[in-house]
């Protein structure tokens, strides 16, 4: 993938849907709610302070995270479905 975050952006790689329920019954298409949860793929430089200095990424590429439900938004990028989020919208980096 050649696309760069910028700012304080993170690409992540959506995890799939359930196909099927804890019980074991399998879910319509329709049905399926997307994951919150995902891979990040790429980040940008971060946001800058007000002595115009870089701030550090909370998050690294690789990193499993969890975000909100409406936050980002979806591209297609080489033929696959990635979300843009701001770092802000992350809520948490599995350990």
């Amino acid at each position: 993938m050649n696309l760069k975050p910028l700012g304080d952006r993170v690409i992540v790689k959506q995890d799939e849907a359930e196909i099927t329920t804890a019980s074991g019954l399998y879910l319509a298409p329709e049905s399926k709610e997307k994951p919150q949860s995902g891979v990040v793929l790429a980040v940008g430089d971060g946001k800058m302070d007000k002595d115009g200095k870089h701030l550090p990424m909370p998050v690294k590429a690789g990193d499993k995270v969890i975000y909100g439900k409406y936050g980002g938004t979806e591209i297609t990028v080489d033929g696959e479905e990635v979300l843009i989020l701001r770092a802000d919208d992350l809520y948490a980096v599995f350990a």
